[in-house]
């Protein structure tokens, strides 16, 4: 089964993928220019010159990985534990989002209408910088009077989603289109 960006276990899959990638990529490419020098007794043929070619798409796999790298999937008992808590919001998982300045790595974010709320185990991530970025890029796309909220600490995070499913349940999610746009430029602003 293909695990879609913005689900739990994507950067676990896509890993493996861009690791299965490399390697086939680069044992194609040793087996090229092995092939043209066993036939042509030399390293200047076109055997060679299409190993090089291959190394075009071998090279960008493998800077994918290399950005992948650091970052980790989401527990499963995490991930049921809140799936459970919130299933009348819109849901994103295991995303990295890229800016000009860096990469964000964040856990889980909720959406619902005006509020996007997200949670984080990265100690390190500016997470007011990662909110207001989130809140840009949105308001660019003419979604505005958005609340961005990232938090690290995970109790306050499901507090707030609770809250989010909550009055979700009670309007019964008149907003889903809004919710979908607003899903979709997030994804597309993450590796």
């Amino acid at each position: 089964m293909r695990v879609e960006k913005g689900e739990a276990g994507y950067i676990r899959a896509r890993k493996t993928l861009l690791i299965m990638e490399n390697i086939l990529c680069f044992v194609l490419v040793a087996a090229l220019v092995i092939m043209g020098y066993l036939l042509n007794h030399t390293k200047l043929n076109l055997w060679t010159f299409v190993a090089i070619l291959v190394c075009l798409p071998a090279c960008r796999a493998l800077v994918n990985l290399i950005m992948l790298a650091p970052y980790d999937s989401i527990n499963e008992a995490r991930e049921l534990e809140i799936s459970g808590k919130t299933e009348s919001l819109t849901m994103l998982y295991e995303l990295v989002i890229t800016s000009e300045r860096k990469a964000m790595p964040i856990d889980i974010l909720a959406i619902y209408n005006n509020t996007v709320c997200g949670y984080t185990r990265n100690k390190k991530l500016d997470t007011v910088y990662a909110g207001e970025y989130i809140k840009k890029i949105l308001a660019k796309n003419k979604l505005e009077k958005i609340t961005v909220k990232i938090f690290q600490d995970y109790k306050a995070f499901l507090s707030r989603a609770e809250g989010m499913n909550n009055i979700a349940s009670v309007e019964q999610n008149q907003q889903s289109r809004r919710n979908e746009d607003i899903k979709e430029i997030l994804l597309d602003i993450s590796l």
